[in-house]
């Protein structure tokens, strides 16, 4: 916390209005998944096979300059020079989230050491049946779960980081909340699911009017002991109590292809150089401000969480609310409380990737 508040600071200071906080970097876009909700695998083979060296790798992170990295995929832990990179990183005192399902975490864990600069944020979708619904596999729960155990007893920091669809059952995920502080996990990151448009199950991504509903009934009247690794700002943005623009540079993102623009979620071609990226990128055509109708119905962490972040140095106003979001506010809703006991739809049977069909997302713009 005191690394970004500096960082963020430091760059006020400077007079930069557009400065990232985290870097997406994605060495990779293979996967040992084929979660139907999921557009980063649809590449052709020859992709597919690619990787980023490490020293693009580390040349990326150093262009940047964000003082966090998270390693998304594809499935970082299939990356040959997965624990040189991490190494590199710790050496460069990056803050590091290594986004994995933790199909391999226990064979690979000897690759890493345990550093105040490492966190594993494990893909977990929610409790056993709801997890590996969402992730196309039998089992993943249970083995994603014993690989937490084993990482925590090991001294390594451990976060989950959750993507919620539409249909989620609310009483289900507050539920889930309390396995994974049971669990002993650092925190927890939620986000609404992006309507990739490669994604096989175009069917179940939320709107932005479902979302806050949604998240107004899992957030509201928490517990005490539930930890979030967000800003509390955003998770009062998911639950409609605060709105922001999107700040897309806040997270840019850097792959086998280069710089991408605009942001982790939209592919609207791509920059050589991180100053490209930031000179040459139209950025009012994108956030729901916008128009654009990709950004409709977006509310994803990426593109909000830093919002959320810049508000609360923007004003003292938006500092003091940070601070009460932290320390002091469960929330109480009583009409959430009503929320929690409508009537939930069945969890359907695993789907599989197959052909999209011809319905498409209904959004709900509000």
């Amino acid at each position: 916390m005191w690394t970004v508040t500096s960082y963020v600071l430091r760059q006020k200071l400077a007079g930069r209005k557009q400065y990232p906080l985290v870097l997406m970097l994605e060495p990779l876009f293979r996967c040992n998944l084929a979660c139907a909700g999921c557009g980063k695998i649809q590449y052709p083979a020859h992709i597919l096979k690619k990787d980023l060296t490490p020293e693009e790798c580390f040349r990326a992170v150093e262009e940047c300059g964000a003082p966090m990295v998270s390693i998304p995929g594809g499935e970082p832990l299939m990356h040959p020079q997965i624990g040189e990179i991490i190494e590199g990183l710790v050496a460069r005192k990056k803050y590091i989230y290594l986004c994995t399902n933790a199909l391999l975490l226990k064979e690979k864990i000897d690759l890493f050491k345990p550093s105040k600069y490492l966190t594993f944020s494990v893909h977990l979708d929610g409790r056993r049946e709801e997890h590996d619904l969402a992730v196309c596999r039998e089992g993943g729960y249970d083995i994603a779960v014993d690989a937490v155990k084993e990482a925590l007893r090991r001294g390594f920091r451990v976060t989950t980081n959750t993507t919620l669809f539409d249909g989620a059952n609310p009483k289900s995920v507050r539920a889930f909340f309390d396995e994974m502080m049971d669990l002993g996990v650092e925190g927890m990151m939620l986000s609404p699911g992006y309507s990739y448009d490669k994604a096989p199950d175009q069917k179940h991504f939320l709107g932005r009017a479902r979302t806050r509903r949604m998240f107004r009934a899992i957030l509201s009247n928490r517990k005490k002991n539930w930890r979030f690794n967000l800003s509390p700002l955003f998770l009062e943005f998911l639950m409609g109590k605060k709105t922001y623009p999107c700040t897309p540079w806040g997270m840019p993102t850097y792959n086998v292809f280069g710089w991408q623009k605009p942001c982790y979620l939209l592919q609207d071609g791509y920059a050589e150089t991180f100053a490209e990226l930031l000179s040459t990128t139209e950025w009012s055509n994108y956030g729901t401000e916008s128009g654009n109708p990709a950004c409709a119905n977006c509310m994803v962490h990426s593109g909000y969480e830093a919002s959320a972040v810049h508000a609360t140095f923007n004003s003292l106003g938006g500092f003091l609310a940070t601070v009460k979001g932290t320390l002091f506010t469960r929330y109480r809703d009583e009409e959430a409380l009503r929320l929690l006991e409508e009537p939930q739809s069945a969890v359907h049977p695993l789907v599989q990737i197959a052909t999209p069909n011809e319905s498409s997302l209904q959004e709900t713009r509000a």
